[in-house]
């Protein structure tokens, strides 16, 4: 098994480079479909965030693995390879499987620590199983993902003082108006992350909160969900409220962007040039970064809120080290899994053909041997599967126990080769769908 991750983070790349490579959530079933048929991968996730853009693959050879994913993230999206490289970070093997633990317990995000992200990855993975781009290998893996995202919930206390994106956005706009008390607030969008800024900003004493989504209904839910103290406005409507209000909050699901300069120009002559506050945690972004050369329109995007988050970090990163031990314990309770995908096949096949040769053996026997009764013969086939098993007893012992060592690839292939195994191929695919 060759596991691969090949994608770019907050870390390495720029919120401009990370829009041009999401995936929206609506249209991932064709992604899915061209990276496992179209690129010679045998199993495929894709994870796309407002941080990070993620394709996790099973492939026959992991150098050829990780340089077809980059291909078809260079394709699928019509960009360079090279002014895309440059941006990408690859793991493979053990390294793979620590870095999806880590990124589902909140390690390798942003906010250290976020549960966000946690069901954003189980997203992903359901896309796949929805899509048939799951299999036995990255079944296994994610619901591992899972356990160990909940152990280091459970086991640490990395999430009790960790803010989302949505806590630092209204983090900034307390900074920027150092009072939100009496100002009005928009929201565009209304799915998790917009709710979660909604409920830390109506502890801040807004005068009012404005929700648009594309689905008015959804606006209306929401709405209702805090209480009555938001009112939803139809999303075609929005521009007409945005003279109204002091903040906007972008979150949506939008490949474009959705507010423009023009606008604002106009807006800002109704508003007689009072600041307006731009606050965009989309990826690909909402609001057309020209705004901000507007004069009295500040525009913020996910990038600007990292320094936000800052002063909260210390506590989290002392429990980090918790966690990172409990991924190492995982990843190798996981890996004495995967290495038993191959030591099975071969145990099935060593068991094969010693039993192949004792059968043929005995019926040589016992046609040599003149008339023998049914209950001599069922005697000697007893006798002789009994002494091919304790043959094989230490054998086989030995292989499970290496299997699960550094080196157990090489016990099997031994095994394989000593005995001029045939690797019954369909024997194999059972083993691998858990099937045995």
């Amino acid at each position: 098994m060759n596991l691969i991750i090949v994608g770019l983070n907050h870390k390495t790349s720029p919120v401009e480079i990370r829009e041009k490579l999401s995936f929206p959530a609506d249209t991932i079933g064709e992604p899915l479909a061209k990276l496992t048929r179209s690129y010679g991968l045998n199993e495929g996730v894709i994870l796309s965030t407002c941080n990070r853009v993620e394709a996790l693959a099973v492939a026959p050879d992991i150098e050829k693995g990780v340089w077809q994913i980059k291909r078809f993230l260079a394709d699928y999206h019509n960009i360079e390879i090279d002014r895309l490289d440059e941006h990408l970070y690859s793991h493979t093997g053990e390294e793979a499987v620590k870095h999806l633990f880590r990124v589902c317990s909140g390690l390798d995000s942003m906010v250290m620590g976020e549960p966000q992200i946690l069901g954003q990855v189980k997203d992903s993975y359901g896309y796949a199983v929805q899509h048939n781009t799951a299999g036995v290998i990255v079944n296994k893996l994610y619901h591992k993902a899972f356990q160990v995202a909940k152990r280091v919930r459970t086991e640490t206390r990395i999430g009790e003082s960790a803010v989302s994106i949505s806590y630092a956005a209204v983090e900034l706009a307390k900074k920027i108006f150092g009072d939100l008390s009496g100002k009005a607030v928009m929201l565009l969008g209304a799915g998790e992350m917009a709710e979660l800024a909604a409920k830390h900003l109506l502890n801040t004493g807004i005068r009012e909160l404005l929700v648009a989504n594309r689905t008015y209904e959804r606006a209306v839910e929401f709405t209702r969900a805090l209480g009555g103290t938001a009112a939803p406005i139809m999303f075609r409507e929005f521009q007409h409220y945005l003279k109204h209000v002091d903040i906007v909050i972008a979150s949506t699901g939008a490949t474009s962007f959705i507010i423009k300069p023009d606008q604002i120009n106009e807006v800002m002559r109704e508003r007689k040039q009072r600041p307006m506050f731009f606050i965009d945690i989309s990826v690909p972004r909402n609001i057309d970064p020209l705004v901000n050369t507007i004069d009295n329109a500040y525009v913020y995007d996910v990038d600007d809120l990292q320094g936000v988050v800052v002063s909260n970090l210390g506590e989290r990163k002392a429990e980090a080290a918790k966690a990172e031990e409990i991924i190492s314990e995982e990843i190798e309770r996981f890996y004495r899994w995967v290495k038993s995908l191959d030591v099975v096949p071969a145990i099935i096949a060593l068991r094969q053909t010693c039993d192949a040769i004792r059968k043929a053996e005995l019926e040589k026997g016992i046609s040599a041997a003149g008339e023998l009764t049914e209950k001599q013969k069922k005697v000697l086939d007893a006798m002789t599967s009994a002494i091919v098993n304790k043959i094989l007893h230490h054998p086989v012992t030995h292989l499970k126990k290496e299997a699960n060592k550094v080196e157990g690839d090489l016990y099997v292939d031994s095994i394989i080769k000593l005995f001029d195994l045939d690797m019954d191929a369909e024997a194999v695919k059972k083993v691998r769908n858990g099937d045995e």
